[in-house]
């Protein structure tokens, strides 16, 4: 068995995306632009950006046996992943109904799909994954449970990442094996709950950080990161860039994150990068087509 720098347990969605002047009322027909079908998904977002930059990468997700799990799979592929741990059937793809108007706000219905069933089971079968991989890292797009069983098949040696999105209260012992947990400004509020005192991300990262994890980055879109660990907290600046599309940005700098800590580089230092991975991503549209290979992010 080969060696992994990441194992991505998570989501694949096909992302179904129409241009509209106006999202639709109740009971409101509009007419929107062609349909435009991307990849997407948390999961299948972390792999394919931590595969660009260079990391030996394996996803375990799942998909339907239908057009979009293979446009799905093709799009891993081609970004150099892994897809021995990818499983078919049991239910149709996940798709994601996206309505973006001129301002760029976007609503999205996501219906989960075969990732609604990745089971505890499949995280079990794929024990040869986890003892190959470095790091693991995955998300909250699939059930809870199957990420409560991630955390029980981690390699002794082997590093665990969560980024809780869509957020949601933690288990203790999800939260005790996250090294890091990176949050934006809503998860860390939704985690922290009736706790969200204090006004700084500085005041969060310390009230999460006393919940269990080993240490906690939130991530503060254009102005950067910030990195806590026992050892104290620090900012990680961002480059100045013109955003012109974030999606995914978020999917992009947890890859890199992930990806170099593997490598052996400091919370901090592997922020950087991130932030840099992050800042270049936005620059372009889409969300797999604007992830950069690491000569891209070199020359950033």
């Amino acid at each position: 068995m080969d060696d992994y720098d990441l194992l991505v347990v998570g989501s694949a969605n096909a992302d179904l995306v129409i241009g509209v002047e106006r999202r639709p009322g109740a009971g409101e027909t509009v007419l929107g632009s062609d349909l435009a079908v991307h990849p997407g998904g948390k999961g299948a977002n972390q792999a394919v950006a931590a595969a660009r930059l260079g990391a030996r990468t394996v996803l375990l997700a799942r998909v339907g046996d239908d057009s979009y799990g293979r446009l799905l799979l093709d799009s891993q592929r081609a970004a150099g992943v892994d897809t021995v741990g990818v499983l078919v059937g049991g239910a149709p793809t996940g798709v994601a109904l996206i309505t973006v108007d001129p301002s760029g706000d976007n609503s999205i219905v996501v219906s989960p799909g075969a990732n609604g069933r990745l089971t505890p089971q499949d995280v079990r079968a794929a024990g040869c994954l986890f003892h190959a991989s470095r790091v693991v890292s995955t998300q909250l797009e699939i059930p809870l449970e199957t990420v409560e069983e991630v955390v029980r098949n981690l390699a002794p040696d082997s590093r665990f990442v969560l980024n809780p999105s869509p957020p949601r209260p933690l288990p203790p012992e999800v939260l005790a094996a996250c090294d890091p947990l990176i949050v934006n400004e809503h998860e860390a509020k939704v985690i922290l709950g009736e706790a969200a005192v204090g006004d700084t991300p500085e005041d969060w990262a310390r009230i999460l950080l006393a919940k269990g994890p080993g240490s906690v980055v939130v991530t503060l879109g254009a102005e950067g990161a910030l990195v806590a660990s026992p050892e104290g907290v620090s900012r990680i600046p961002s480059g100045k860039v013109d955003a012109v599309d974030t999606t995914g940005a978020g999917d992009a700098f947890t890859a890199a994150l992930a990806f170099r800590l593997g490598a052996g580089e400091s919370l901090a230092e592997a922020a950087a990068y991130a932030a840099r991975v992050g800042a270049v991503t936005v620059t372009r549209n889409g969300a797999q087509d604007s992830f950069p290979t690491a000569s891209e992010v070199l020359g950033s």
